[in-house]
């Protein structure tokens, strides 16, 4: 295998215990990682401890203000001249030291331009939660490109910045993420790559510990801003909508709990489902919005600090 150099870019925000292990995994990887790469949100938060648990940590603050799910990764995609850059979450945990090794492999072929790691639940995760970690990243790897926008839709572009891996010099050709976006970054940056006739490999064997017991509050603002995201983004998303896959998903979720005998949980689920669609619709539709309503139904406040 091609040898990379390989530089992991971190945004973090109010990190807690589960980034000081996600550090401690990131020391102990098969693979060499030259650099950890760190933009941190209110230095207020940061612990200067977690730069000492290894070397070649760098790490620079930011303000609420400037955060951004686009701006803020090209910010550390700026920082970097590696081969290629791996994205993480303050929250993801790789689940062993091969996590890298299994991201980079993939890039042996010259086709595939970003690989994204499968999500396992943590401990303590939901019922429900937990069979859509198992419904969105599967026990077996795959590779999407072009020819699969027919059978796959919306999901041929997806890849996920929990953690995933891009090769730079395909990313600078391409323009990146885009520099002002609420949230979906991974995505749209996905759909440029397939569009522009690369491949996005999903490896199952890179493997991270990720889930969130989201409330059903929290799950209208994420698919708020999830709809929001597509509905600036018409290029990409008014040909390949999203609904058909979001209720492909709560069917299997609803055939799932029935055979494993909790018929109970169908009324989480459908509140759950119903959040989720009632947040996404308003987003696709935000511009016919009060900002004072826009404010109340995202997650990301600061966004809209210049004005819808």
């Amino acid at each position: 295998m091609r040898s990379y150099k390989v530089d992991v870019l971190i945004p973090t925000y109010k990190p807690d215990k589960d980034f000081a292990k996600l550090l401690r995994q990131l020391a102990q990887q098969s693979y060499h990682i030259r650099n950890i790469i760190i933009v941190n949100t209110d230095e207020r938060y940061w612990n200067p401890g977690w730069e000492d648990i290894r070397e070649r940590i760098f790490v620079s603050h930011i303000t609420p203000e400037e955060f951004d799910h686009g701006g803020t990764r090209r910010l550390l995609a700026q920082s970097t001249d590696a081969d290629i850059m791996v994205y993480m979450t303050q929250d993801a945990i790789p689940a062993d030291d091969r996590l890298i090794e299994k991201l980079v492999e993939c890039f042996a072929m010259p086709r595939i331009k970003a690989v994204y790691a499968r999500q396992l639940p943590k401990d303590g995760c939901s019922t429900l939660e937990r069979y859509t970690r198992a419904y969105n990243y599967p026990s077996e790897s795959d590779i999407k490109d072009k020819d699969d926008l027919s059978k796959f839709g919306i999901k041929t572009f997806f890849c996920s910045n929990v953690c995933a891996a891009y090769e730079r010099k395909t990313y600078e050709k391409l323009g990146g993420f885009v520099e002002k976006a609420v949230f979906n970054e991974d995505m749209i940056y996905g759909a440029r790559l397939i569009q522009d006739g690369y491949a996005i490999a999903y490896a199952a064997d890179a493997k991270v510990y990720h889930s969130h017991n989201y409330s059903c509050i929290r799950q209208f603002q994420r698919n708020f801003d999830l709809g929001v995201s597509q509905s600036d983004h018409p290029e990409i998303f008014s040909k390949y909508p999203s609904e058909g896959e979001g209720f492909r998903l709560v069917k299997k979720t609803a055939s799932h709990v029935i055979q494993i005998h909790k018929p109970w949980l169908l009324f989480q689920l459908a509140a759950i489902s119903g959040a989720k669609y009632m947040g996404y619709f308003f987003g696709k539709h935000y511009r016919a919005l009060p900002n004072w309503l826009i404010l109340r139904f995202t997650m990301n406040k600061n966004y809209w600090k210049e004005g819808v």
